[in-house]
């Protein structure tokens, strides 16, 4: 069920000094802000050989973000996104499992245009993990 790793998010208090971090110390490329209402966040995406680091910045006060960066200010990793071929059948199948599904239970639309789901950290290691319909 469980596809390619298709990015590491990081939260970030400072989105600029971040991707001027990763552009010029470490020469990836770098995409511009894009802000995503429905999910509380700016997003900006780093291009790897193999996968994106996505930096999240808070959008807006009741950004889910803010909580994270205020139990860690200097920011860190946020969640883990991997992909499935059909989120509804991978979301039925996990809720089978036992896991849980934050929200409401239905896909939104991400950053990239796709469906996606958060899986309850509690029942991944303590790691929120997103997943997204290729």
């Amino acid at each position: 069920m469980i596809g390619r790793l298709n990015h590491v998010a990081i939260a970030v208090p400072d989105l600029e000094a971040a991707s001027a971090q990763y552009r010029n110390a470490l020469g990836a490329k770098v995409g511009a802000p894009q802000d995503e209402p429905d999910h509380g966040v700016t997003v900006v995406f780093i291009e790897l050989p193999n996968t994106k680091i996505e930096l999240l910045y808070p959008l807006g006060e009741n950004s889910p973000i803010n909580g994270f960066l205020e139990k860690n200010p200097s920011g860190g990793i946020h969640h883990v996104c991997y992909e499935v071929e059909d989120i509804i059948a991978a979301r039925d199948h996990l809720k089978e499992t036992g896991a849980r599904v934050l929200g409401s239970g239905e896909p939104k639309i991400g950053a990239h245009g796709k469906p996606v789901l958060f899986l309850h950290p509690k029942d991944f290691n303590g790691c929120l993990v997103e997943l997204e319909q290729v």
